[in-house]
């Protein structure tokens, strides 16, 4: 059966731990409960809707005045396999390092390189996570879920999910219209490591050999020892996108910053670091009231605590307009914002 309360608290569901209410807030563990939730409340397709994970991707700046859908739905089912690769299918509310965990015990590769990237699986596809030089959308075969307007399932193959640098349908075209229930991931029984990524392998062989679980410890040590952990101070991770840009303008900056991280992604475009960028115009470990930069990761923004959404999207303005002042490059915020 659904669970659906009013006035519900958000301050525990989002890992900014920011202070905000949702209007209506409704939880479902099967397709089944959303589409008895509805079909009992039809006006409730009118309401402007939020769809939530783990909320690690979130910044609330205002109470939410509609429905926030909580897909709780689990398990992990092989669909089909060969001698080479898998197809397994994760519910949209599985702990997404829980099944990256699961993947690597069975030996399946392909996603190692996401290790602990906080939220659920179902929030995967939305934002085409990436780590470490891997995207999620290159392993998704697809993706199910319900569109709520005509209540009606859908199946997007790989290619249907325009996954592109942390974008896809289901963030923009779709968004708060589709629901994800679950995803299929395509995975390969054979070694196909990604480990070029700086730091990455000398990392790998302090813990011996390269393997899967190798390279999960190695990712999961580098990770611990940059970003907060959100029960210390609320943050969710990277708040800005890396900015893409064409080799002539990169190789203007790297003319006047020689030491500027660059990585080529083809088509005579490239991505800069952020990070890097954030830290070089004197960001780094900055408070503005409550908010702050992390002392050890510029890309992170933290609630020092007691912050509000829109101190912290006050510091993320501050920053964009110092970056675009110091470099002439626009910062995209990677976080969703909500409210006005």
């Amino acid at each position: 059966m659904f669970q659906l309360s009013n006035n519900q608290s958000l301050k525990e569901k989002n890992t900014f731990g920011i202070t905000a209410t949702a209007r209506y807030y409704l939880i479902v563990k099967s397709e089944s409960e959303l589409y008895e939730f509805f079909k009992n409340n039809r006006s409730a397709i009118q309401l402007k809707r939020l769809f939530l994970g783990a909320g690690s991707n979130l910044l609330f700046l205002d109470d939410f005045n509609g429905l926030v859908i909580h897909p709780l739905i689990g398990g992990i089912n092989l669909v089909r396999e060969n001698k080479y690769q898998v197809e397994v299918e994760a519910g949209a509310g599985v702990s997404w390092d829980n099944f990256v965990a699961f993947c690597v015990d069975k030996g399946w590769h392909g996603i190692e390189n996401l290790s602990l990237i906080p939220g659920n699986t179902g929030a995967v596809p939305v934002q085409n996570i990436g780590a470490y030089g891997v995207e999620a959308g290159s392993v998704i075969s697809e993706v199910k879920g319900i569109d709520i307007p005509s209540l009606k399932d859908y199946h997007y193959n790989h290619k249907a999910c325009e996954f592109n640098y942390r974008t896809s349908l289901f963030k923009e075209k779709l968004k708060e219209q589709f629901v994800i229930t679950s995803v299929v991931f395509r995975l390969s029984k054979q070694p196909n490591f990604k480990i070029q990524y700086e730091g990455l392998e000398e990392k790998i062989n302090q813990y011996g050999k390269t393997n899967l679980q190798n390279i999960r410890k190695a990712i999961i040590a580098i990770r611990q020892s940059k970003l907060p952990d959100p029960a210390v101070f609320g943050n969710a991770g990277s708040f800005f996108k890396n900015p893409v840009v064409s080799e002539l303008v990169a190789n203007s900056l790297k003319n006047l910053y020689p030491e500027l991280p660059v990585y080529s992604i083809g088509h005579g475009v490239v991505k800069l670091a952020a990070g890097w960028l954030i830290d070089k115009a004197g960001w780094k470990g900055k408070s503005v009231g409550n908010a702050a930069v992390h002392e050890k990761q510029a890309l992170v923004l933290i609630n020092k605590g007691g912050a509000s959404g829109k101190e912290i999207f006050r510091l993320s303005e501050l920053i964009a307009e110092d970056v675009l002042q110091k470099f002439n490059i626009h910062l995209e915020r990677e976080v969703q914002v909500i409210g006005d």
